[in-house]
């Protein structure tokens, strides 16, 4: 496996002339992005010739989560995968068709989200049933209760910050008990889903691919559009292994209030310029909603 040198026009042109020399012509516009301090995130993606997105890594743990993804789309024999154009681990390139839409965070608001649930459920159900070889475990997200615990109180009111260690302490024990684990994407937010005219025509980025409990892939779906339509589309039209809600709360817990965090303490926005305040008001009102009493 060899990674780039450089994340480059130059180096990435040099590339594509290796694994797929008819586009080392072709015009490049890298996708707006920045360079992370953390060399497992030395990665970006670019569009070549205006019909094809190619990926790339100038780091080694970003070169084998590429790697990986190449390795899981070569496998995988379900709908709306990405096409592949070209792919190689030395150099670590991906290239694939670019597919015309928008993400779902763009279009949650005006499509129709039970129909929308029911094509999630499909991808969700033909994913949880397939298998690769040798999947590693999923990458949890990397703030645990205990950190949440711990630092997430001092950005929220005095009045919040009993309810969220409760609801650590709730998560905690919900997921204590074993759940059969499933291949899952293990990143499935709206950004890395393509739709058109309110048909899902791809689901992107699969780097993170791996083994969890099934939960865990719908753990973004309660805060993805409005009220809780499309978590509850998506549990009604899902037809693999039983869901249980409130796993996929305990792991929403974990992941919503963790990105609040690292972003918190970090200095960058949260995705919606809201407030950590105004997030954990969001997570009562939906235990509410579900008639969930952590």
């Amino acid at each position: 496996m060899q990674w780039l040198e450089a994340g480059t026009p130059e180096a990435v042109l040099a590339a594509l002339r290796l694994v797929a020399p008819q586009l080392g012509d072709e015009p490049i516009v890298f996708r707006a992005g920045r360079v992370e301090v953390d060399p497992l995130w030395w990665s970006a993606s670019a569009v070549v010739g205006g019909r094809f997105v190619v990926k790339f890594a100038w780091s080694e743990p970003a070169a084998a989560r590429l790697a990986h993804e190449i390795a899981v789309l070569e496998s995988l024999q379900i709908p709306l995968l990405p096409e592949v154009v070209a792919s190689s681990t030395d150099p670590v390139l991906l290239v694939t068709a670019l597919v015309p839409g928008e993400t779902l965070f763009d279009v949650v608001d005006s499509i129709d989200r039970a129909d929308a649930g029911r094509q999630l459920a499909q991808f969700l159900t033909a994913l949880h049933g397939s298998s690769i070889e040798n999947p590693p475990p999923a990458a949890l997200p990397p703030a645990t209760t205990e950190i949440i615990r711990e630092r997430f109180p001092t950005w929220v009111r005095p009045d919040q910050r009993s309810a969220v260690r409760r609801w650590c302490d709730w998560a905690d024990d919900v997921l204590a008990t074993p759940r059969p684990q499933v291949l899952v994407h293990g990143d499935l937010h709206g950004g890395n889903q393509v739709w058109y005219d309110g048909q899902l025509r791809a689901v992107v980025d699969f780097e993170t691919v791996g083994l969890a409990d099934p939960e865990y892939d719908l753990r973004l779906f309660p805060s993805t559009g409005p009220r809780l339509e499309l978590l509850a589309s998506t549990l009604w039209n899902y037809t693999g292994r039983p869901l249980n809600v409130g796993r996929i709360m305990a792991w929403h817990v974990r992941t919503v209030l963790g990105d609040a965090l690292w972003r918190s303490e970090a200095g960058v926005p949260l995705p919606d310029h809201r407030s950590p305040e105004a997030w954990t008001d969001d997570l009562r009102e939906r235990f509410t909603a579900l008639n969930i009493s952590p």
